[in-house]
């Protein structure tokens, strides 16, 4: 794998010139202070899905909701599909093939920052929802509801299972920038995607396409939302608190988690020395490692919030996914924390490969004499702050909406002692996501 792409932008502890120790504990007494802040100003619920937020102007309403608007940003995703494919398909398997640039850096990560400022962005562009859609026009079929109706109880778990599938094979996978096993994995997401869309309709994308899952969640931090067919402003934390409670959240939240965290921890020197020195294959460790990480943060999250639930009146089995939205600004916390340096020069990267997808010189876009700009890595001290900002701010805006989401479900004699388990374990993330951002 090209060494751009494995490290992932990321400098470790030598881009980080900060006491680590310091960084730990000043975010533990943010944590623990904005807990304490919170029992006593915030007493009763603030967030309201179904009445925040007022409506974006009349212009914006008339333009989001045009069909032009609608199908320029569909016939984008199709472009891109297209653009993407002949990387993929007719390029040369070579590192510099834009496809993997595409794919690992303005997919997975540059979904982030689009999502924050312009809400769901993949369910917009999406080409799989626009060829199930063709698909259900020609046949007469409902786009929305297919042939069949979607399994409630399945909720978001084969996204879980997606995404899983995903870091898989970008952070294990010893073949993962190789040509044909890319092309595999596009291949079988395509075949899957595709047909339960055609069975299910887009309600299937909405629950099992792992990337519209991934950027649907991300923006319910952005200040776009919706009340029924209405385009509101809201503030980040009431938008979060109007993502749906359904089955596999909890899952989904936990892959997001434990692949980030683990990305830090293949690259600490413990982790080295501990793969270099074993007689079993790095690769099985690898897997290994990631199965606990993802596991492991489910389960605390499981655990923790169960505790929560003492006397609440809601059966505790649904406690998880009723709080994983607070995750959400943690996980993106530590994707700006892990990926922005990535992000932001390997994405330079990939828009100059663009130019070239098949890897003979062409200059089709217009970019193949552009130049890298190493302007962030060259301010470390900057680099460092923003890394730990992001850690702490995620998880001080996730102490918020949990306690919010506490407060409602929780009798109030449990509201404050019925969250010390979430806390807990939020306090465990912050030091253990701090400490492996150092250590990596």
């Amino acid at each position: 794998m090209a060494p751009d792409l494995w490290a992932h932008g990321l400098g470790g502890a030598k881009d980080l010139p900060i006491s680590r120790e310091l960084a730990v504990a000043g975010a533990v007494a943010a944590l623990v202070i904005s807990f304490t802040v919170l029992a006593v100003a915030w007493r009763s619920p603030r967030y309201d899905a179904a009445s925040s937020g007022r409506p974006a102007p009349a212009w914006l309403q008339s333009l989001v909701a045009a069909p032009a608007y609608r199908w320029a940003a569909k016939v984008l995703g199709l472009l891109l599909l297209g653009y993407a494919a002949v990387a993929a398909v007719l390029g040369q398997d070579l590192v510099i093939n834009p496809i993997f640039g595409m794919f690992y850096v303005l997919v997975w990560v540059g979904l982030v920052p689009l999502s924050l400022l312009l809400g769901p962005v993949w369910r917009a562009v999406s080409p799989l929802r626009t060829i199930v859609e063709l698909i259900a026009r020609a046949t007469g079929s409902d786009p929305e509801r297919g042939i069949y109706d979607y399994p409630a109880r399945l909720g978001y778990w084969p996204a879980a299972l997606g995404l899983y599938a995903f870091v898989w094979l970008e952070l294990v996978h010893p073949h993962s920038t190789e040509l044909g096993t890319l092309r595999l994995w596009l291949a079988v997401y395509l075949a899957v995607m595709l047909a339960g869309g055609t069975l299910f309709g887009t309600r299937f994308l909405a629950r099992a396409d792992p990337f519209e899952v991934y950027s649907t969640l991300v923006a319910h931090l952005s200040v776009w939302g919706r009340r029924g067919d209405v385009l509101v402003l809201r503030s980040p934390l009431a938008n979060l608190d109007s993502v749906v409670a359904r089955p596999g959240l909890v899952g989904v939240v936990g892959v997001l988690f434990g692949s980030t965290a683990f990305d830090s921890f293949r690259e600490s020197p413990m982790w080295l020395r501990h793969v270099q020195g074993s007689e079993i294959s790095g690769t099985v460790w690898n897997n290994l490692a990631l199965l606990a990480f993802c596991a492991g943060v489910t389960a605390v999250l499981v655990v923790a919030t169960m505790a929560t639930g003492v006397g609440s009146g809601t059966a505790r089995s649904a406690l998880p996914d009723l709080f994983a939205h607070s995750m959400v600004p943690i996980i993106v916390g530590y994707i700006v924390a892990h990926y922005l340096s990535y992000l932001v020069e390997y994405g330079q990267t990939t828009l100059i490969q663009m130019s070239d997808p098949l890897s003979r010189g062409d200059n089709w876009l217009g970019t193949a004499d552009w130049s890298v700009n190493y302007w962030l890595s060259y301010h470390p001290t900057l680099l460092a702050n923003i890394k730990v900002a992001g850690v702490v701010i995620g998880h001080i805006l996730g102490v918020v909406a949990a306690h919010d989401r506490a407060i409602r479900l929780l009798p109030a004699r449990h509201q404050l002692t019925g969250q010390l388990p979430l806390l807990v374990a939020m306090v465990a993330f912050t030091a253990g996501g701090l400490y492996l951002l150092f250590a990596s």
